[in-house]
């Protein structure tokens, strides 16, 4: 009888416990984008990084922008100074632009949910664009972080790394290779 008893509250109290456990996308169906958040829109219309640039960050290829703030430590040159100042404008430009079509096509494959127009073809093409897009995206941030490696010296990648955070290694690969 106890263990009935047990299991009926067990039962009655099902339905609040489902209540108190929304679904995980509840409250997002009133973004103008479904599948992009406001961070996410604001961050991709200023170029943001986004992490689209950790196997280069990660590997030893430092960013303009992180290298710019630590340019004290780093001891960087004047001319390195300007180089990096100018890497990090045209990058930006370009990332914000390149952001920009992103969230223009991420609102236009919502839009093809959002008035029942969604069909494989479309959805398949949409998608297409938004894989480009991206792809264009995460290289220019990737290849800016090419650019800045050119600009350094092989010292100042190694004491970016450990600013960082990253490592107190010497800055080769795990086949012995220099990052330069």
């Amino acid at each position: 009888m106890k263990a009935l008893a047990c299991i009926l509250l067990a039962l009655a109290s099902l339905p609040a416990v489902a209540q108190h456990h929304p679904a995980p996308y509840a409250g997002q169906e009133a973004r103008s984008i479904k599948a992009l958040s406001g961070k996410e829109v604001a961050d991709l219309l200023a170029g943001a990084g986004m992490g689209y640039a950790k196997a280069a960050e990660l590997n030893r290829y430092p960013g303009p922008m992180h290298a710019l703030e630590h340019a004290d430590a780093l001891a960087l040159t004047r001319a390195q100074r300007d180089a990096l100042s100018s890497l990090m404008a045209s990058h930006k430009a370009e990332a914000r632009a390149i952001g920009a079509r992103l969230v223009e096509q991420e609102r236009e494959l919502d839009t093809l949910f959002a008035a029942r127009r969604a069909d494989a073809a479309s959805v398949d093409a949409a998608l297409a664009r938004i894989a480009e897009t991206t792809a264009r995206l995460r290289g220019s941030h990737l290849k800016t972080h090419l650019e800045a490696t050119r600009i350094l010296t092989p010292e100042q990648v190694e004491r970016y790394a450990q600013l960082r955070g990253y490592a107190s290694g010497g800055g080769h690969d795990h086949h012995g290779r220099h990052h330069r």
